[in-house]
């Protein structure tokens, strides 16, 4: 037995269901022990896709994700995807390759540590043996307690050794995680925060993922209507309450016209096991009038550079919030009534008017028509960019169906969200939103998907260019030459790679195509034409001057 058949042993006791690899000298040895040994091994075409593969199936499992990588130019390509999973507060482990400690000089040799810790991610250099299986056991236990990245670098001569030690393997991290309650609100902070409540006037619940990983949605759902409240979330947790007709959805950049109506009233915004990031505040502009009262475990006043929270709750969201619930007056019904549930059920989330133009989509058009034709309950997976504003606009599609991970803002990520999400979710087909540019940067994992059979729908904007760039670039009176690429023949591009596609020129022809992918399953590209003159909401807040109405 060698070094490496440990490693292996000890990982696979950690109970990942899947690895996201792409081999090279310093971890093939490994990563196939790893998959002999009944881990289910995806292998992709670029090691940023397999980091970032980990992090979508983390998000949909409430587990830990894995990838492998070698050496050098294997870890560095990570540098996009490290960063990412920790401002999404993920737990990944990373088993990458080191270069030989034996040698003088390895031309993949670079100082790993510097790069992985930059990014915010832990880094761990194994370089004895013996101790190899208690100190990945401990990466585990980190990635799992620290909620980001642990990547761990072992010697690819250290693992070819032939195993001299214990063949007894540690514990895993699963039986060293503390096993605690949820911690309920101090009395005394509760009757201090019942009284605030008590005397606000127009009032908004906002939830953020700490209140989807408590199970709050029904203790959020309360207080708004024993406070006369509405109901919103922050982006990553959007859908949370899609079946409340007074949930106004997402509070932050990508806000309707209706939620900000809404939220400009409001005197009081409860945010629940949410940090109040800057975007999900605007940056301070969407509730101007309002303080914000925070329910979290860990409160915090300072947010990403900004004064975010007023006054705090320490408590666990959901025993917080009930217990906030319980504590509060009654009120009677005046914010609330039958009219605001139907505008808020009615109005468009983006009321802007641009001139139809023949041959292309407007991209709103295009996100109304897939949300009545895809079925409720196949997983929806969005990337970033600039179509990613439309395709969040689905009021209707539950929190645990839809996936949102852009805490780091770069596009490029969605092909890969898909994959783990695939992996995560067997027996659903993935339906993953992208644009254009975004597809492009990793189009070889098509065939990724493919050699795999993962069941993913790839829906794209196509509007020829980098979306957010153009529209930029034209509101500083700039050429916009370095970021319009042409519309490139994206469904020629899948079917080169052995999957399906479609270039969708008639949005009546998707109920059908829908169904026809139900009936097969399998993987396609379909490449939706969309304008390059409609601007999303939030560029055209950031350039008050590019668009006249």
């Amino acid at each position: 037995m060698h070094t490496y058949d440990m490693i292996a042993r000890t990982v696979a006791q950690e109970g990942a269901g899947a690895c996201f690899a792409l081999m090279g000298d310093a971890n093939m040895n490994f990563a196939t022990r790893l998959g002999e040994a009944g881990c289910r091994m995806i292998y992709v075409r670029h090691e940023h896709c397999a980091v970032a593969a980990a992090m979508a199936y983390a998000r949909k499992t409430g587990d830990i994700g894995l990838a492998t990588v070698t050496c050098g130019p294997g870890l560095t390509q990570l540098m996009t995807a490290l960063p990412a999973a920790v401002r999404a507060h993920l737990p990944l482990v990373v088993i990458a390759g080191e270069a030989p400690l034996k040698t003088g000089w390895y031309n993949q040799e670079i100082d790993q540590a510097p790069l992985v810790t930059a990014t915010g991610a832990a880094y761990h250099s194994l370089h004895w043996p013996a101790r190899m299986p208690t100190a990945i056991r401990d990466a585990f236990v980190q990635a799992r307690r620290e909620r980001r990245p642990v990547v761990i670098g072992v010697p690819f001569d250290l693992q070819d050794l032939l195993w001299e030690g214990s063949t007894k393997l540690p514990a895993p991290s699963k039986d060293l995680m503390p096993v605690v309650s949820p911690m309920p609100a101090n009395a005394d902070d509760l009757a201090r925060i019942a009284r605030l409540v008590d005397g606000a006037g127009k009032i908004v619940v906002m939830a953020g993922m700490g209140a989807v990983e408590a199970g709050a949605a029904q203790a959020c759902k309360a207080l708004a209507e024993k406070c006369d409240g509405l109901l919103a979330t922050s982006l990553p947790a959007r859908g949370l309450f899609h079946d409340d007709p007074y949930s106004i959805g997402i509070a932050g950049g990508f806000s309707s016209d209706m939620a900000r109506q809404c939220l400009a009233e409001a005197d009081l915004v409860i945010a629940v096991g949410c940090s109040v990031a800057r975007h999900n505040a605007d940056a301070g502009k969407l509730w101007p009038k309002a303080r914000v009262l925070q329910i979290d475990v860990e409160p915090i006043t300072l947010s990403q550079g900004r004064v975010a929270i007023d006054t705090h709750l320490r408590a666990d969201a959901r025993l917080g919030t009930e217990a906030l619930c319980a504590a509060i007056a009654a009120r009677a019904a005046r914010w609330r009534s039958a009219a605001l549930a139907e505008a808020i059920a009615t109005t468009p989330a983006d009321g802007m008017d641009f001139p139809a133009e023949a041959g292309v989509h407007d991209p709103r058009d295009v996100v109304t028509a897939l949300d009545a034709a895809i079925p409720m309950d196949w997983e929806l997976v969005n990337s970033s960019g600039h179509c990613s504003y439309y395709f969040a606009q689905m009021p209707r599609r539950p929190q645990e169906r839809f996936l949102t991970i852009r805490e780091f803002g770069a596009i490029g990520n969605g092909i890969s969200f898909a994959m783990g999400a695939a992996a995560a979710c067997p027996e659903r087909p993935i339906v993953m939103f992208d644009g254009d540019g975004s597809l492009l940067m990793h189009v070889q994992e098509l065939e990724t998907i493919r050699r795999h059979g993962l069941n993913i729908l790839i829906i794209v904007l196509n509007d020829g260019a980098y979306g957010s760039e153009i529209h930029k670039l034209r509101a500083e009176g700039l050429s916009d030459a370095g970021a319009v690429f042409g519309r490139t023949d994206l469904a020629a591009i899948a079917r080169g790679f052995g999957i399906g596609g479609e270039t969708v020129t008639d949005l009546s022809v998707l109920p059908g195509l829908i169904a026809d992918f139900q009936r097969t399953g399998g993987a396609a590209v379909w490449d939706v034409p969309v304008s390059d003159q409609v601007v999303s909401p939030v560029i055209r807040r950031a350039h008050p001057g590019l668009v006249k109405r």
